[in-house]
Protein backbone atom coordinates (compact mmCIF):
# COMPACT_ATOMS: atom_id res chain seq x y z
CA UNK A 1 0.00 0.00 0.00
CA UNK A 2 2.90 2.41 -0.59
CA UNK A 3 1.02 4.19 -3.22
CA UNK A 4 -1.71 5.05 -1.20
CA UNK A 5 0.62 5.79 1.44
CA UNK A 6 2.98 8.66 -0.95
CA UNK A 7 -0.83 9.45 -2.29
CA UNK A 8 -1.97 10.18 1.26
CA UNK A 9 0.97 12.08 1.86
CA UNK A 10 1.06 14.21 -1.23
CA UNK A 11 -2.34 15.22 -0.96
CA UNK A 12 -1.61 16.44 2.50
CA UNK A 13 1.63 18.50 1.51
CA UNK A 14 -0.85 19.73 -0.93
CA UNK A 15 -3.42 21.13 1.34
CA UNK A 16 -0.65 22.84 3.87
CA UNK A 17 1.11 24.74 1.09
CA UNK A 18 -1.95 26.16 -0.19
CA UNK A 19 -2.01 24.41 -3.63
CA UNK A 20 -4.63 22.28 -3.51
CA UNK A 21 -7.52 21.20 -0.79
CA UNK A 22 -8.32 17.46 -0.66
CA UNK A 23 -11.67 16.19 0.05
CA UNK A 24 -12.50 14.85 3.49
CA UNK A 25 -15.16 15.80 5.68
CA UNK A 26 -15.02 18.76 7.40
CA UNK A 27 -13.75 22.11 6.49
CA UNK A 28 -13.27 23.46 2.59
CA UNK A 29 -12.53 19.46 1.40
CA UNK A 30 -16.30 18.77 3.32
CA UNK A 31 -18.64 16.78 0.73
CA UNK A 32 -20.84 20.11 -0.04
CA UNK A 33 -17.52 21.56 -1.86
CA UNK A 34 -16.09 18.05 -3.46
CA UNK A 35 -17.65 18.97 -6.69
CA UNK A 36 -15.69 22.03 -6.87
CA UNK A 37 -12.50 20.45 -5.95
CA UNK A 38 -11.61 18.93 -9.52
CA UNK A 39 -12.76 18.51 -12.63
CA UNK A 40 -13.25 15.10 -12.42
CA UNK A 41 -15.49 15.21 -9.14
CA UNK A 42 -18.02 17.26 -10.67
CA UNK A 43 -20.05 14.76 -10.47
CA UNK A 44 -20.38 15.12 -6.50
CA UNK A 45 -22.59 18.57 -7.60
CA UNK A 46 -23.84 17.82 -10.82
CA UNK A 47 -24.65 14.05 -10.84
CA UNK A 48 -28.70 13.04 -10.40
CA UNK A 49 -27.98 9.50 -9.19
CA UNK A 50 -26.15 10.33 -6.23
CA UNK A 51 -25.75 8.12 -2.84
CA UNK A 52 -26.08 7.86 -0.17
CA UNK A 53 -30.16 8.45 -0.59
CA UNK A 54 -32.74 7.91 2.87
CA UNK A 55 -34.80 4.46 1.40
CA UNK A 56 -38.17 5.39 2.06
CA UNK A 57 -40.68 5.08 -0.42
CA UNK A 58 -39.85 1.80 -2.04
CA UNK A 59 -41.57 -1.13 -4.45
CA UNK A 60 -41.54 -4.55 -3.33
CA UNK A 61 -41.02 -6.58 -5.63
CA UNK A 62 -39.27 -10.03 -6.88
CA UNK A 63 -35.28 -9.26 -6.94
CA UNK A 64 -32.63 -11.29 -7.92
CA UNK A 65 -31.23 -13.35 -4.92
CA UNK A 66 -27.63 -12.15 -4.14
CA UNK A 67 -25.48 -15.72 -4.96
CA UNK A 68 -22.33 -15.23 -2.63
CA UNK A 69 -19.07 -17.12 -3.52
CA UNK A 70 -16.33 -15.54 -0.69
CA UNK A 71 -13.34 -16.74 0.23
CA UNK A 72 -11.02 -16.57 2.81
CA UNK A 73 -8.23 -13.70 2.07
CA UNK A 74 -4.93 -12.89 3.76
CA UNK A 75 -5.44 -9.77 5.86
CA UNK A 76 -4.42 -6.43 4.76
CA UNK A 77 -5.99 -3.37 6.56
CA UNK A 78 -5.14 0.02 5.46
CA UNK A 79 -6.29 3.34 7.15
CA UNK A 80 -6.25 5.31 3.89
CA UNK A 81 -6.87 8.28 5.17
CA UNK A 82 -10.90 8.53 4.53
CA UNK A 83 -12.20 4.85 6.12
CA UNK A 84 -10.84 1.84 7.52
CA UNK A 85 -10.39 -0.58 4.13
CA UNK A 86 -10.01 -4.81 4.04
CA UNK A 87 -8.09 -5.63 0.74
CA UNK A 88 -9.92 -8.85 -1.16
CA UNK A 89 -7.59 -11.16 -3.11
CA UNK A 90 -9.26 -12.01 -6.35
CA UNK A 91 -11.28 -15.51 -6.31
CA UNK A 92 -14.36 -14.14 -4.67
CA UNK A 93 -17.30 -12.55 -5.68
CA UNK A 94 -20.92 -12.12 -5.94
CA UNK A 95 -23.44 -13.24 -8.74
CA UNK A 96 -26.81 -11.16 -8.83
CA UNK A 97 -29.23 -11.77 -11.84
CA UNK A 98 -27.02 -14.13 -13.68
CA UNK A 99 -24.26 -10.83 -13.52
CA UNK A 100 -20.87 -12.02 -11.42
CA UNK A 101 -19.39 -9.11 -9.63
CA UNK A 102 -15.85 -9.60 -8.29
CA UNK A 103 -15.03 -8.53 -4.67
CA UNK A 104 -12.40 -5.72 -4.50
CA UNK A 105 -12.53 -4.74 -0.44
CA UNK A 106 -15.18 -3.78 2.07
CA UNK A 107 -14.80 -0.54 4.18
CA UNK A 108 -16.21 1.10 7.50
CA UNK A 109 -18.07 4.26 7.50
CA UNK A 110 -19.59 5.85 10.98
CA UNK A 111 -22.15 6.58 11.02
CA UNK A 112 -24.06 4.57 8.09
CA UNK A 113 -24.47 6.65 5.09
CA UNK A 114 -27.85 5.62 3.65
CA UNK A 115 -30.56 5.64 5.95
CA UNK A 116 -33.76 4.07 6.40
CA UNK A 117 -36.78 5.80 7.04
CA UNK A 118 -34.47 8.51 8.22
CA UNK A 119 -32.80 6.31 10.56
CA UNK A 120 -29.04 6.11 10.77
CA UNK A 121 -26.96 3.22 11.89
CA UNK A 122 -23.95 3.58 13.70
CA UNK A 123 -21.94 1.95 11.53
CA UNK A 124 -21.72 0.86 8.15
CA UNK A 125 -19.78 -1.98 6.07
CA UNK A 126 -19.39 -1.25 2.34
CA UNK A 127 -18.34 -4.15 -0.02
CA UNK A 128 -17.40 -3.05 -3.12
CA UNK A 129 -17.73 -5.31 -6.19
CA UNK A 130 -16.67 -4.68 -10.00
CA UNK A 131 -17.97 -6.55 -12.74
CA UNK A 132 -16.21 -7.46 -16.04
CA UNK A 133 -18.16 -4.85 -17.77
CA UNK A 134 -16.61 -1.97 -15.26
CA UNK A 135 -19.92 -1.73 -13.51
CA UNK A 136 -19.94 -1.73 -9.66
CA UNK A 137 -21.96 -2.96 -7.40
CA UNK A 138 -21.72 -2.39 -3.31
CA UNK A 139 -23.22 -4.21 -0.53
CA UNK A 140 -24.53 -2.33 2.30
CA UNK A 141 -24.12 -4.00 5.42
CA UNK A 142 -25.80 -1.50 8.37
CA UNK A 143 -24.56 -2.56 12.14
CA UNK A 144 -26.14 -2.55 14.98
CA UNK A 145 -25.16 -1.65 18.42
CA UNK A 146 -25.41 -4.82 20.30
CA UNK A 147 -23.33 -7.83 21.38
CA UNK A 148 -19.65 -8.11 20.02
CA UNK A 149 -18.79 -9.22 16.40
CA UNK A 150 -16.20 -11.73 15.77
CA UNK A 151 -14.44 -10.23 12.12
CA UNK A 152 -14.52 -6.42 13.72
CA UNK A 153 -12.48 -7.57 16.64
CA UNK A 154 -9.98 -9.69 14.81
CA UNK A 155 -9.75 -6.50 12.54
CA UNK A 156 -10.00 -4.41 15.16
CA UNK A 157 -6.68 -6.25 16.36
CA UNK A 158 -4.71 -5.08 13.74
CA UNK A 159 -6.21 -1.43 13.39
CA UNK A 160 -3.60 0.94 11.69
CA UNK A 161 -4.23 3.98 13.66
CA UNK A 162 -2.28 6.38 11.26
CA UNK A 163 -3.94 7.53 7.99
CA UNK A 164 -1.39 6.19 5.38
CA UNK A 165 -0.68 2.67 7.57
CA UNK A 166 -1.47 -0.48 6.34
CA UNK A 167 -1.32 -3.78 8.32
CA UNK A 168 -0.78 -7.18 5.98
CA UNK A 169 -0.94 -10.40 7.90
CA UNK A 170 -0.50 -13.00 5.34
CA UNK A 171 -1.10 -15.84 8.25
CA UNK A 172 -4.15 -13.95 9.53
CA UNK A 173 -7.10 -15.56 6.81
CA UNK A 174 -10.61 -13.48 7.47
CA UNK A 175 -13.76 -13.92 5.14
CA UNK A 176 -16.32 -11.36 4.98
CA UNK A 177 -19.02 -13.39 4.16
CA UNK A 178 -18.79 -13.43 8.56
CA UNK A 179 -20.40 -10.62 8.26
CA UNK A 180 -23.22 -10.91 6.48
CA UNK A 181 -26.43 -11.44 8.40
CA UNK A 182 -27.91 -14.71 7.52
CA UNK A 183 -31.52 -12.82 5.70
CA UNK A 184 -30.43 -11.44 2.19
CA UNK A 185 -33.43 -8.96 1.68
CA UNK A 186 -32.27 -6.00 0.49
CA UNK A 187 -33.01 -2.46 -1.08
CA UNK A 188 -31.58 -1.94 -4.76
CA UNK A 189 -31.34 1.31 -6.49
CA UNK A 190 -29.02 2.75 -8.75
CA UNK A 191 -26.67 5.14 -7.20
CA UNK A 192 -23.10 6.33 -6.90
CA UNK A 193 -20.07 5.87 -4.96
CA UNK A 194 -20.45 7.92 -1.91
CA UNK A 195 -16.99 9.21 -2.15
CA UNK A 196 -15.05 11.35 -4.56
CA UNK A 197 -15.08 11.08 -8.17
CA UNK A 198 -18.85 9.69 -7.37
CA UNK A 199 -19.13 7.81 -10.16
CA UNK A 200 -22.83 6.89 -11.43
CA UNK A 201 -24.04 3.37 -12.82
CA UNK A 202 -23.31 2.07 -9.24
CA UNK A 203 -25.92 -1.41 -8.43
CA UNK A 204 -27.01 -0.83 -4.89
CA UNK A 205 -27.53 -3.56 -2.50
CA UNK A 206 -28.53 -2.28 1.25
CA UNK A 207 -29.75 -5.44 3.23
CA UNK A 208 -32.38 -4.94 5.13
CA UNK A 209 -31.31 -6.96 8.36
CA UNK A 210 -28.70 -5.36 9.87
CA UNK A 211 -25.59 -7.05 11.98
CA UNK A 212 -24.70 -6.03 15.62
CA UNK A 213 -21.10 -4.63 17.24
CA UNK A 214 -20.32 -4.06 20.70
CA UNK A 215 -20.56 -0.14 21.90
CA UNK A 216 -17.09 -0.49 22.33
CA UNK A 217 -16.04 -1.63 18.60
CA UNK A 218 -17.99 1.40 17.60
CA UNK A 219 -16.34 3.53 19.54
CA UNK A 220 -12.63 2.05 18.91
CA UNK A 221 -13.41 2.95 15.24
CA UNK A 222 -15.01 6.45 15.90
CA UNK A 223 -11.68 7.51 17.65
CA UNK A 224 -10.36 7.57 14.08
CA UNK A 225 -13.15 8.20 11.99
CA UNK A 226 -16.15 10.25 14.05
CA UNK A 227 -17.90 11.23 10.98
CA UNK A 228 -17.08 9.67 7.72
CA UNK A 229 -20.63 9.63 6.23
CA UNK A 230 -21.50 11.56 3.54
CA UNK A 231 -24.93 13.54 3.72
CA UNK A 232 -28.46 11.74 1.86
CA UNK A 233 -28.51 13.19 -1.76
CA UNK A 234 -31.85 13.68 -3.80
CA UNK A 235 -33.71 10.64 -5.02
CA UNK A 236 -35.01 12.52 -7.86
CA UNK A 237 -37.57 9.98 -8.78
CA UNK A 238 -35.43 6.62 -8.51
CA UNK A 239 -37.28 3.90 -7.98
CA UNK A 240 -36.44 1.60 -4.96
CA UNK A 241 -36.94 -1.81 -4.74
CA UNK A 242 -37.20 -4.04 -2.01
CA UNK A 243 -36.95 -8.00 -2.34
CA UNK A 244 -34.94 -10.78 -2.09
Amino acid sequence: MAQEAREAHAAATAAHHGSAVHWGYEGPGAPYYWGDLKAEFATCKTGRSQSPIDISAVVVTSLPPIRIDYQATPLEIVNNGHAIQVNYQSGSAITVGGKRFNLLQFHFHSPSEHTIGGKAYPMVAHLVHKADDGQLGVIGVMIKEGKANPLIERLWAHLPETAGTSHTLPEEMINVAELLPSDLTYFNYSGSLTTPPCTEGVHWMVLASPVEASAEQIARFRTLYSNDARPVQPVNGRTIRLGN
